[in-house]
């Protein structure tokens, strides 16, 4: 049993503040011949691939059609992938062979590519005080099964995670758990003997990185690194394995002696990269597994995202409640995660994995209405015309018009990633560590505190040839989407058909339904006046509010309504319909929690500067938003940045029966876990009609999957203290996510700065206590940018509403039973103004907005509120997307 020091909330704030701002101890391992001029910073610093002179020619991507039975089986379909790539990539017909081999290149880059990013992973595990660790959420060690208690064997309802086909947990012949020999003892999942071999680990074809001690110590391995038993993750020989850490390694002790465990000069035999498909790939939902623990290839689909991802666990794989990190991950909840999280914002923004469906719809109406302007670093990202293998007539050579036009989807709900498609993709590959030796120059990962600056493309290009592989695969990546990312209709799912109504009176009016109240932000087939209201391909800058109001006021004339219903009603409505519009909506109109759209990752000198276009820079401000004080509930007035904050692009209508719970941070409805047709129907059934009759929403975290042992549970919590002002005047349930028991931030000793640790701390410190029931982001989105001054003034203000209960408090310490929950909440209640002035997004209530087609949207927007028969009937309709 670990001895903790606890330290007081206010004195361990001071600690955090300042601490946030210093280098770390745990920097990440750079071989000081992978560093120009011997002195790591921007721009000097090569990957572990250019440091041994492997160049991106040395580095392919892998052609081998191992995930053939996946995606509905496209890539044995050459037919069905001219057909779908023709239109963009003409004369490609004449060569199906060369059509389907890029597809098969680009699902391989989706499923296994980690473009050197265990080196990030594994970095991760020190900076996350030894939280996050991918060798133990891989892991079927027996202490792992008794305490938080996962395997294999409930992977995917533990952490929502896809088991890999052909594997299984590694015992002797008695049954035993027992660790591998091959894998140095640790308990991993073996390849079933009745499989072929996976062809990514040829390490002959696709011979590793040999650096450090791969080829000594450890096997040089292939650049694809071993299959784990989990789909997206892959296992990668660790070059920082020597003699040294060889006769150190202990397995046993790595699972059970966390004075070991938490040392941050372990090091492990292994590394963990990750692939996307880690966050996208899931269960096909017309073809579920029968099991969703034991899944086979035909079952799962690269684009669906990843929406039963128990973020928390993975990321906190001890899922101990009464750490603070826990409960601070715990409001991501399963599909959905603060991507921004590493490259920390300051703001807690957990947002759904994004599904991949009608991409060459989407490319078609970014024609019409997606024009951007880059400039500087922006420019440096790769366009469709930058590659040879896109011929001259190609349309793909239409999203760019030098110097600086490109036309683009947008695929971040705020709407920031607009320098390209290619560009996008690309930049997702850095967000999960490519290249991290550079991404970690600017950023502070986790806890942030000193300045940010721009990732710079340019440096990449000149210093990683992880980076230039990436971006000669990831245009196989997009013709593989372009070809495999079709809706997946509910009437072709197993008894789909018994969800589906065969009224064609009722489904008539819920088509008319949509065309009127719904289809001008939720479908890219509009009449042809629609786009006059955005000149240029977009309007996108600073006119761009004046272009959207406009166009919204016209959406509500009867000459839209007619001639959008006229459109609905055609029987090819939904083919090569993306069933959004892409265009950014203001979040004063939607009324959604404003975090989201005030994400600064991507706004002029920050992280994402050179992936977000400067047209989008150039928005401007939509005005001020209505949030709510957090003690009174009472609304206010919140004047909302501009520098391209504020806007929310409205995500597809396809598949949307599959796709629930809704809104952009699965709020709206409730989690059913297996993903059957049964349960996301189910889901769907509670999520519309929440979404359409917003009264009907729940006002208790714990309601939209009332934990592990009651999932899907109707019974909602009473809301009595509980709604919030609309602008429509009426008061809605709503949810401010709390912490479920009283915590600590538990900082093991080893991770502590040494002037930290020659202090009197046991075996490390406990920042708190947070009593049960406090709001997360009162702490959480704290804004550590603050200079000096602040951060006094901060501490003193804080210490000075606590006053003489500080004694109260450190008796606290010493005997936690001396004080109630209820008694630590009303000491603290004096900090809750203080700290709200340097919360960096005030808004606590996460399941508020999209009110329209009710009356829960002001009288003043001059929308029809629609009756139960309307809401109905348009429900019959969405399920046939």
């Amino acid at each position: 049993m670990k001895k903790y020091n606890q330290i007081l909330f206010f004195f361990g704030l001071g600690l955090a503040l300042s601490l946030s701002g210093c280098s770390d101890e745990q920097s990440l391992r750079i071989a000081t011949e992978c560093i120009k001029g011997g002195h790591a910073k921007t721009g000097s610093i090569m990957d572990e691939a250019q440091c041994v002179n492997r160049s991106e020619e040395t580095i392919p991507g892998a052609d081998e059609d191992y995930f053939k039975d996946m995606d509905y089986g496209i890539s044995q379909n050459a037919d069905k992938v001219v057909a779908a790539l023709e239109p963009f990539v003409p004369g490609i017909s004449q060569a199906p062979d060369e059509a389907v081999k890029s597809v098969i290149r680009g699902r391989n880059n989706w499923i296994v590519w980690t473009g050197g990013n265990d080196k990030f992973w594994d970095y991760m595990n020190a900076k996350s005080f030894g939280s996050f660790d991918l060798l133990k959420v891989l892991s079927n060690h027996p202490e792992l099964q008794k305490n938080p208690g996962y395997s294999r064997d409930n992977r995917w309802n533990w952490f929502g995670l896809v088991n890999e086909p052909c594997f299984m947990k590694n015992t002797d012949v008695q049954g035993k758990l027992v660790g591998r020999p091959d894998r140095f003892g640790l308990y991993l999942d073996i390849r079933d003997r009745n499989c072929s071999p996976d062809p990514f680990e040829n390490e002959q074809k696709y011979p590793g990185i040999q650096i450090g001690a791969r080829g000594k110590t450890v096997p040089v391995g292939s650049y694809y690194g071993y299959a784990t038993g989990i789909v997206g993750l892959r296992l990668f020989p660790n070059p920082d394995f020597d003699e040294t850490a060889k006769k150190r390694w202990n397995p046993e002790k790595y699972y059970s002696d966390p004075e070991y465990y938490n040392d941050p000069k372990l090091v492990k035999p292994y590394r963990v990269g990750m692939s996307c498909g880690f966050c996208h790939v899931g269960p096909n939902p017309t073809n579920p597994p029968k099991d969703p623990e034991n899944p086979e290839w035909a079952n799962l689909n690269s684009n669906p995202g990843a929406q039963y991802f128990w973020f928390d666990r993975v990321f906190a794989y001890e899922a101990d409640k009464t750490s603070y990190a826990y409960q601070h991950l715990h409001t991501n909840r399963p599909g959905a995660l603060d991507t921004s999280l590493i490259s920390t914002d300051y703001i807690n923004n957990p947002r759904t994995m994004n599904a991949v469906y009608n991409l060459p719809a989407r490319m078609l109406n970014a024609l019409r209405w997606g024009e951007e302007e880059i400039t500087g670093g922006e420019r440096d990202n790769k366009q469709f015309n930058h590659f040879e293998a896109v011929p001259p007539n190609s349309p793909l050579r239409a999203f760019f018009k030098e110097p600086s036009k490109v036309l683009t989807p947008r695929v971040l709900k705020d709407g920031s990633d607009s320098v390209g498609a290619l560009g996008a993709l690309n930049r997702v590959f850095v967000n999960i560590g490519l290249f991290s030796e550079e991404w970690l120059q600017h950023i502070n990962p986790l806890v942030g505190g000193k300045p940010f600056t721009p990732f710079p493309i340019k440096a990449a290009e000149q210093n990683s040839s992880y980076w230039r592989a990436t971006e000669q695969q990831t245009l196989d990546t997009a013709l593989f989407f372009l070809a495999a990312t079709p809706p997946d209709y509910l009437k072709k799912a197993p008894e789909g058909e018994r969800y589906l109504t065969d009224d064609e009176e009722i489904l008539e009016h819920g088509k008319k339904v949509f065309a009127e109240n719904c289809a001008a932000c939720h479908s890219s087939k509009l009449p042809e006046e629609a786009f006059k209201f955005f000149p240029n391909n977009g309007c996108v800058g600073p006119n761009y509010l004046n272009c959207w109001n406009q166009y919204w006021s016209w959406t509500n004339s009867s000459e839209f309504k007619e001639k959008m219903t006229k459109i609905v009603l055609e029987e090819d409505f939904l083919n090569e319909n993306f069933l959004s519009t892409d265009l950014r909506v203001p979040v004063t109109l939607l009324e959604t929690n404003i975090c989201a759209s005030i994400a600064t990752n991507a706004i002029k000198g920050d992280t994402w500067d050179n992936f977000s276009s400067t047209s989008y820079k150039n928005l401007p401000s939509v005005g001020k938003a209505k949030i709510h004080d957090l003690v009174t509930r009472e609304p206010k007035d919140y004047v909302m940045p501009d520098g391209g904050r504020g806007y929310i692009r409205p995500p597809s209508l396809t598949s949307i029966w599959s796709t629930a719970p809704f809104l952009l941070n699965n709020t709206v409805g409730k989690f059913f876990p297996s993903g059957s047709v049964e349960d996301r129907m189910k889901s769907f059934d509670i999520s519309i009609k929440q979404l359409l009759w917003p009264e009907k929403r729940y006002c208790d975290q714990k309601d939209l999957y009332e934990g592990e042992d009651a999932y899907g549970s109707e019974a909602a919590s009473s809301c009595e203290g509980q709604t919030y002002l609309t602008r429509s005047g009426k008061e809605i349930p709503g949810i401010i996510d709390r912490t479920t028991k009283r915590s600590e931030l538990k900082i093991p000793g080893g991770y502590l700065p040494w002037y930290v640790r020659i202090l009197p701390i046991g075996d490390g410190l406990e920042l708190g206590p947070f009593p049960e029931g406090i709001p997360v982001n009162l702490v959480s989105n704290i804004n550590m940018e603050m200079d000096l001054g602040q951060k006094a003034s901060l501490l003193w203000n804080i210490s000075k509403a606590v006053g003489w209960d500080i004694f109260t408090l450190w008796k606290a310490q010493e005997d936690p039973k001396s004080i109630t929950d209820e008694e630590l909440r009303k000491i603290l209640s004096g900090i809750v103004d203080p700290l709200l002035e340097v919360n960096k997004c005030p808004d606590f209530v996460v399941n508020r907005g999209h009110y329209f087609g009710t009356d829960y949207l002001p009288v003043e927007e001059g929308r029809a509120v629609l009756n139960d028969d309307d809401k109905r009937a348009l429900i019959e309709f969405l399920k046939t997307l």
